[in-house]
């Protein structure tokens, strides 16, 4: 088949499972082209099957606003005519589903299919806007095909649009012959002293984050006498309140701030314990990434969160904003090198066992094959 993948191409997780999708099914046999504003950032290797077409935004006196939506419709368009897909599989129902619809519309050929899965913002956040709820309605509504990254996603939706289109869960999901524990000493002596502990966070540092959460938690470790380190990988809104309070808690020290890495996996594997105290998460593919490197998760309890980690077995969720409880469970595990490795181990089972990327990428072929034969 012929497949435009449309995402947004930065750090956010949509971007980085779209890539992933999109690079697994042209291993597959399956024809790629990426469409979006830049190249997205995990699409670093070439594949003779795998295409990008930059979206070219205009820019006229007239308009105060770039008209990304019409500039990526035309851009389909344009994909569509010379490249004759068969699917177009948007992520985020704003604005890529709209204007998948508006290129199903222009071209008037039922042929092409638009598949829709929401990744979270676009139905907790930005959905819920009043000027927006209608739009992100009309878009699932006038989609061939939906899926959600999580079964609290599906519901939420349900929730929040009432509509009765069906919706596929198919979750994110991990290559764990990538992703997995390696030797990091060269890479950890410059992260920590010997008898530091690790905590790690990694984010896009927005508010729904909470990093300066991750600052208390640390705080609580310190002041139990534990020596520490944390490490936040990532940049955005919320760097600046992260490093004021660190400096006003006088613990800068004892956190460094990495801004934007690649090098996930030799990052995650130096780490004892990673941290997502999260106010709002559909999923979290960033704690799914930290399991399958052996990494025991404490987070807040929300969202998605509780179908990837498992309280008690992979890690630890405590109610939203409480530092304190996250903090105990952190010492709880890394004070215990038995039950450390034994959640450890569990972690690393049970990304394999459930979120293994050969395990999910069946289910959107599935998707696609099932609207080319309706």
């Amino acid at each position: 088949m012929k497949i435009g993948m449309i995402c947004y191409p930065t750090y956010g997780g949509s971007g980085i499972v779209a890539t992933e999708l999109g690079q697994e099914l042209a291993n597959r046999g399956h024809e790629i082209h990426f469409i979006s504003y830049a190249m997205p950032m995990r699409l670093d290797t070439f594949k003779d099957n795998i295409y990008y077409h930059e979206v070219e935004i205009p820019h006229y006196p007239l308009f105060e606003f770039h008209l990304y939506t019409l500039a990526l419709t035309g851009k389909i368009l344009d994909v569509i005519k010379y490249e004759n897909l068969d699917i177009i599989h948007a992520h985020y129902a704003i604005p890529h589903a709209i204007s998948g619809i508006l290129t199903k519309q222009i071209i008037g050929d039922s042929r092409v299919k638009l598949v829709t899965t929401l990744h979270g913002t676009d139905i907790t956040l930005i959905g819920m806007e009043p000027a927006f709820n209608p739009i992100v309605k009309y878009s699932l509504e006038n989609s061939d095909a939906i899926t959600s990254v999580s079964k609290y996603l599906k519901d939420k939706t349900y929730q929040n649009f009432n509509i009765e289109k069906e919706i596929s869960v198919v979750p994110n999901f991990i290559d764990t012959k990538l992703y997995k524990r390696n030797e990091c000493k060269n890479v950890k002596k410059h992260l920590s002293s010997k008898d530091e502990i690790i905590l790690m966070h990694i984010s896009n540092f927005r508010q729904v984050k909470r990093v300066p959460d991750t600052i208390l938690i640390l705080k609580e470790i310190l002041d139990a006498g534990l020596p520490a380190k944390l490490v936040l990988i990532g940049d955005g809104p919320e760097r600046n309140e992260t490093e004021r309070l660190a400096r006003e808690l006088n613990i800068i020290d004892n956190v460094k701030f990495l801004g934007k890495q690649n090098a996930f996996i030799e990052l995650l594997s130096c780490a004892d314990i990673f941290l997502l105290p999260s106010q709002s998460e559909s999923f979290g593919l960033s704690a799914l990434e930290a399991m399958a490197c052996g990494v025991p998760v404490v987070a807040s309890n929300i969202g998605g969160i509780p179908e990837v980690v498992v309280h008690g077995e992979t890690g630890y969720l405590a109610e939203l904003g409480d530092t304190k409880r996250m903090a105990k469970y952190v010492i709880d595990l890394v004070t215990n090198s038995k039950k450390w490795q034994i959640f450890s181990d569990n972690s690393i089972k049970r990304a394999a066992k459930e979120f293994e990327i050969s395990k999910i990428i069946p289910h959107y072929e599935n998707i696609y094959n099932n609207l080319m034969n309706s």
